[in-house]
C-alpha cells in the first residue's frame, strides 16, 4: 500500500493568521505609526507655508500699498483684518461646523465628527482676532472700546458657545455620545451665523453695513477693493491649511497611532 506523501509546511507558508501574515499586519501598523509619529514631528505641510506667506504679502500692502481712508485715517486698515477675518469665521469655518455635523447626525461618519471638530477650533482662533481688532478699530472711529450693540454681542455670544461646545468634547469620554452631542450644539450655534449678518439691518447699531457683502455692488475704491479681496484670499487659504493640519492630528489621536508607537519605542 503506498504511504500519503507527508508534505512539510514552510513556516513562511503559513495560512490565514500563520506567522507571515501576523509579521506583514506588523509592518503595516508599525508603517503606520510611524507615519503618525512624522506627522506630528511636522503637521504644517506645504500649503500652510504659502498661507503665511500669503498672508504676510497682505499685511505689506496693508500697511505700504494701500491709500488711508479720509474720515478714518490710519485705523481703518484694521478693517482689512477685521473683516476677512469674520467672514472666514462665520461663512467658512463655522458654517462647515454646522453642515458636518448635520451630516453626522445623518450619516454617524465619524470624519464629519472630526471636520466639525477641527473647523470648530480653527474659526474660533479667527472669530478670537475678529473680537480684538474690533475695539481696536472702534476706540479710535467710535470713542469707545466696545459699544455693546448687536453685532459685537452676538459675535461674543457665538464665541462663548464655541468655547463651550470644544470644552464638551473634552468632557465627554463616549466618543459616539461626545459626537452626537457637539453636532447638536454645533447646529444651534450655526444658527447665530445668519442672525449677525442681519444684525445691523434689524437693530440700530454703530456698526457699519455690510460694503462688500451686500445686494449692490461693493461700495470700495478700487485700490481698497483689490486689498481687501487679497485679505479674503490670504485668510481662507491659512484656514484651509490649518484646518487640514489639524484633522491630520484629530485624525492619529482618534485611531491611537501616535500611543502606539510611543508603546513600540518603549517596548
Amino acid at each position: 500500500m503506498a504511504m500519503p506523501a507527508h508534505t512539510e509546511r514552510s513556516p513562511t507558508d503559513g495560512g490565514a493568521g500563520g506567522p507571515a501574515q501576523a509579521g506583514t499586519a506588523r509592518e503595516t501598523d508599525d508603517a503606520a505609526r510611524a507615519a503618525a509619529l512624522a506627522q506630528l514631528a511636522r503637521p504644517y505641510g506645504l500649503l500652510f507655508w504659502v498661507a503665511v506667506a500669503a498672508v504676510i504679502a497682505t499685511l505689506v500692502r496693508i500697511a505700504f500699498f494701500t491709500p488711508i481712508e479720509a474720515s478714518q485715517g490710519p485705523a481703518q486698515k484694521i478693517f482689512y483684518i477685521h473683516v476677512p477675518a469674520a467672514v472666514t469665521a462665520l461663512y467658512l469655518a463655522f458654517a462647515l461646523m454646522a453642515v458636518a455635523s448635520v451630516l453626522y447626525l445623518w450619516l454617524r461618519d465619524p470624519k464629519l465628527d472630526r471636520v466639525a471638530s477641527t473647523s470648530a477650533e480653527v474659526g474660533l482662533a479667527f472669530t478670537t482676532v475678529v473680537l480684538v481688532t474690533g475695539p481696536l478699530w472702534a476706540k479710535p472711529v467710535w470713542g469707545t472700546w466696545w459699544s455693546g450693540d448687536a453685532r459685537l454681542t452676538s459675535t461674543l455670544f457665538l464665541w462663548l458657545i464655541i468655547l463651550g461646545y470644544l470644552i464638551l468634547r473634552q468632557a465627554v469620554d463616549d466618543r459616539a455620545q461626545r459626537a452626537r452631542y457637539s453636532a447638536v450644539l454645533a447646529i444651534l450655534a450655526g444658527l447665530l451665523i445668519p442672525f449677525i449678518h442681519l444684525s445691523v439691518y434689524l437693530f440700530r447699531t454703530l456698526h457699519p453695513r455690510p460694503i462688500v457683502l451686500k445686494p449692490s455692488a461693493p461700495s470700495l475704491p478700487p485700490e481698497m477693493l483689490t486689498t481687501l479681496l487679497m485679505s479674503f484670499a490670504s485668510f481662507a487659504l491659512l484656514f484651509v491649511a490649518l484646518l487640514l493640519a489639524r484633522y491630520r492630528l484629530a485624525t492619529i489621536a482618534d485611531e491611537g497611532l501616535a500611543d502606539g508607537g510611543a508603546a513600540a519605542r518603549g517596548a
